[in-house]
């Protein structure tokens, strides 16, 4: 519930306590208060008809028994112990698995945790207890909280158990990737798109691959190991390139005999589609353009920009892959920045889209949970 939807928000209540919601009398359900975000109040029981409309204790167990089933879910994907293919995963996905503001990821033995909003955070003290418990059984032997730190930046500290690593390495449908915990971007690594790059894996064979806002390379190690001819990364952090050719080197490849450029992307497609350079797969995966609603107009325009650029080095009979991970711009209106009016082109179609993978849920009333989009034109 949005601060702006209530009358007359209390001002006394501290982040983290427990509230009923009510409207027009009749009460829908309890949630935690948070005293300075602008979603005010985050359900997590509902009334229940059946009760007489009486709501749940929320308390220790009312988490307790989410979390479990949660857990229980990616049990039934990846198996209990996480030793599979597959070694990092999303335990907890917020409001997708019915516990708003909380996300817990899976890297190996290593549980990262990430809260959003103070009155989920006020918790920790609580939760972390019970998520030992949980994940100890199933074989995790550290858990760390990632918390916001000054500007931009994150921190992680250990919350229980072993120290967590800087840096490790994890499997992705047996694909090593190396993951850097305590510097990386959310939780470590974006796990949303494992299913894309097993895709683009085996997408790649024969190709000459492109992949923009490369990061740490994911995309790449996927595609060189279904057998591009040549992939070429385009990020402007060079420290990311680093941690991909170490996954590279991991999964018995040659950097070498790919390229990593160090650039800004916009300006690097500029300047590759004027030498007259051509590649049979693109990706594009950038950050979010809309941090907000205010923002989507621009967003769309960056959409518009980035993938007419895109398809400038595209190979006829290629493949272009265009990814948005921007909540506030949805697929209907990201596929809309892929038309032929925008691209310049005529001879491209939309075979496919995808969303977030199972380990990334969604509610039905929930559309924004739908974030990830990915759109395969050929």
């Amino acid at each position: 519930m949005f601060r702006a939807a209530i009358a007359r928000p209390p001002r006394d209540l501290t982040s983290g306590s427990v509230v009923e919601v009510a409207a027009g009398g009749e009460i829908l359900g309890a949630g935690l208060w948070d005293a300075s975000s602008p979603i005010a109040v985050r359900l997590h029981e509902r009334a229940d008809a059946k009760r007489g409309g009486r709501v749940a204790h929320l308390d220790e167990g009312s988490f307790s028994k989410r979390i479990g089933a949660a857990l229980k879910r990616r049990d039934a994907m990846f198996g209990s112990k996480g030793d599979g293919p597959t070694t990092a995963f999303r335990l907890v996905h917020g409001e997708g698995d019915r516990v708003p503001g909380l996300v817990v990821d899976r890297y190996a033995h290593v549980a990262i945790v990430r809260t959003d909003g103070d009155a989920i955070a006020d918790w920790l003290d609580r939760l972390v207890p019970l998520l030992a418990k949980m994940l100890g059984e199933r074989g995790v032997s550290c858990v760390a909280v990632r918390t916001a730190g000054s500007g931009n930046e994150t921190k992680v500290e250990d919350a229980w158990g072993e120290p967590m690593p800087e840096r490790i390495e994890i499997l992705e449908h047996g694909m090593k990737m190396e993951v850097d915990l305590a510097r990386g971007q959310k939780t470590g690594a974006f796990l949303d798109q494992r299913e894309n790059r097993r895709m683009m894996r085996e997408a790649a064979k024969g190709k000459r691959v492109l992949n923009l806002f490369s990061y740490a390379g994911g995309f790449s190690i996927a595609a060189a190991l279904g057998g591009a001819t040549r992939v070429t990364s385009v990020d402007i952090a060079s420290g990311a390139h680093a941690t991909a050719q170490r996954s590279f080197r991991a999964n018995g490849i040659d950097p070498g005999k790919h390229a990593f450029a160090t650039a800004d992307a916009f300006d690097w497609l500029e300047k590759t589609a004027a030498k007259g350079e051509l590649f049979d797969l693109v990706i594009s995966d950038p950050p979010s353009f809309a941090p907000s609603e205010k923002a989507v107009p621009r967003a769309i325009a960056a959409y518009q920009k980035l993938h007419r650029l895109c398809v400038a080095v595209l190979a006829p009979g290629g493949r272009f892959a265009a990814a948005s991970c921007s909540s506030h711009v949805d697929m209907n209106a990201f596929v809309g920045t892929l038309d032929d009016a925008v691209l310049g082109r005529h001879d491209l179609v939309v075979q496919e889209t995808f969303g977030p993978p199972a380990d990334h849920p969604t509610l039905a009333a929930f559309p924004e949970g739908r974030y990830l989009k990915l759109a395969m034109l050929a």
